[in-house]
């Protein structure tokens, strides 16, 4: 493990923003003290703690780094400052990030300096192959610029329903993007991978939700892209976002990654669902995420095809009883043993199945899973306002829509493959949550996901009146981070490290 001065800080403050505050003087500390310096001895026991995850400071003060020491060597010249919080009370180091400076630029520091900032989740370097990697929250974004602060306010809940469903949720990519032709795609900035586009979905689920996080009592996440090929990424989401119980650093909350290609997230709905149903469980609330840094080999390389179409994203729900938004009406999954998309274990890039990608892979699973379900339910295309389902392109969910007799009105809303790229596990989550955007109450949503390897699940959601109210809590909606006016394009080369991270 590196010995730079910012891991010793890192080691005792965690993946969280913490502190200390002082109940008699008001005096706060960044750093996890048991006593307070300026009461002595009458302040233990007396010390409360902080964070400031949820919150916004300021950028006092800054300056570029243009030498970085070999531990930040890639993330090459990058904006470091003095940000402060509570006006003033507490101050402490912290990176830009989000930011690209490039050789020779002149960086205008009255322009940054005195600026709100909200702290980021991000991952550093990791110093061999075989070390695990660490991750951070000293590093922060402008507030007013693509990742605004928004309020964390848990709320009791107010009305319980007798079908579970759809609590909350929420969608993160960056802000950077490559264009070529007419498609756009995510590009992660060189410290964000699929935990990180986790851990800021499930935040900004938790924030659209209104759920108080020690009530989530299991946490999936579904990902084709995990940085480790045996530690889970739930662990680290649950820790930073303090789900479940929380007692001496470890939370009560049952965690787990799943795998199954492009549906591992979808997979969870179902088992979410039966968890909150069943009162003798005894959780409240279960948080399903799809997160993938969608992996693909150089264009030059075999599995390179991949290269035109992957994105980077993460999206979060959460299931319960109480103050649902869309409940569930009915389920059916499908799968068989066909050979897709793969990766062997030890290799980097997954492969294309070539001719099977199109039939008997995607379109008949989609197809079998969308048609069984609407029969199970007695449906008719002109039943359903919104079908959604997995995009690894354009073509295939238009043509899939088309021919279970969709019109347009009732896919194109929910078709962001052309906007953020195939985000793999979070592809028809992100399609769904697109929808849940501009859905109104008593509205059905049928969403099909596929996985390789094979097989689809397909869900059908009426929507309730609480979609709206809660809406209003969530800035950082599906359009938003489509169109939003601080999205930064990369050409091919930058988007390959960018891709490849730190």
């Amino acid at each position: 493990m590196s010995s730079e001065p910012i891991e010793r800080r890192v080691s005792y403050l965690g993946d969280r923003l913490r502190g200390k505050r002082c109940q008699i003087c008001g005096k706060e500390y960044f750093e996890l003290r048991n006593y307070c310096g300026r009461c002595g001895r009458k302040s233990f026991g007396k010390m409360e703690d902080i964070d400031f995850f949820y919150e916004k400071g300021r950028l006092e003060l800054c300056t570029l780094i243009t030498e970085p020491t070999n531990k930040f060597t890639k993330l090459g010249n990058y904006i470091y400052g003095i940000i402060s919080f509570h006006n003033g009370k507490i101050r402490f180091p912290g990176r830009l990030t989000d930011k690209i400076i490039r050789e020779g630029e002149v960086v205008d520091f009255s322009s940054l300096e005195g600026r709100e900032v909200v702290p980021r989740f991000r991952r550093r370097y990791s110093v061999e192959k075989s070390e695990i990697i660490p991750t951070i929250s000293l590093a922060f974004t402008f507030a007013d610029e693509y990742y605004p602060h928004q309020e964390y306010c848990p709320m009791k809940p107010n009305k319980e329903y007798a079908t579970p469903g759809i609590v909350g949720y929420g969608v993160y990519t960056s802000k950077f993007r490559i264009k070529e032709s007419n498609m756009e795609r995510a590009v992660p900035f060189i410290d964000e991978d699929a935990i990180t586009a986790a851990v800021e979905a499930g935040k900004l689920a938790l924030i659209h939700s209104g759920v108080d996080s020690s009530l989530i009592g299991k946490v999936y996440v579904g990902s084709e892209s995990n940085p480790y090929a045996v530690k889970p990424i739930a662990s680290k989401v649950a820790q930073v976002l303090k789900l479940g119980e929380e007692d001496d650093d470890v939370q009560g909350v049952d965690a787990v990654d799943t795998e199954f290609a492009c549906k591992a997230a979808t997979s969870m709905f179902k088992d979410a669902i039966s968890l909150v149903s069943f009162p003798k469980m005894g959780v409240a609330y279960a948080m399903v995420i799809g997160a993938d840094n969608s992996q693909a080999a150089p264009r030059d390389n075999p599995g390179g095809e991949l290269d035109f179409f992957v994105g980077f994203g993460g999206c979060a729900y959460i299931f319960g009883k109480t103050d649902v938004i869309a409940e569930l009406e009915g389920w059916y999954s499908c799968t068989s043993d066909t050979p897709d998309f793969w990766r062997r274990d030890g290799e980097l890039y997954p492969m294309h199945g070539g001719r099977f990608t199109g039939d008997p892979a995607y379109f008949k699973h989609v197809r079998k899973a969308a048609m069984k379900l609407m029969e199970k339910l007695g449906l008719q295309p002109s039943d359903i306002n919104y079908f959604v389902a997995h995009q690894p392109n354009v073509a295939f969910p238009v043509r899939v829509a088309k021919e279970l007799g969709f019109k347009e009105e009732q896919y194109l809303p929910s078709l962001q493959v052309a906007k953020f790229g195939n985000t793999y596990s979070g592809s028809s989550p992100i399609g769904l949550a697109a929808v849940l955007d501009i859905a109104k109450p008593n509205e059905r949503i049928l969403i099909v996901s596929y996985g390789s390897g094979a097989g689809s699940d397909a869900y059908s959601f009426i929507t309730t009146s609480q979609i709206v109210e809660k809406r209003r809590r969530q800035k950082m909606t599906v359009r938003y981070q489509a169109e939003n006016p601080f999205l930064e394009y990369v050409d091919y080369t930058t988007y390959r490290r960018l891709k490849l991270g730190m």
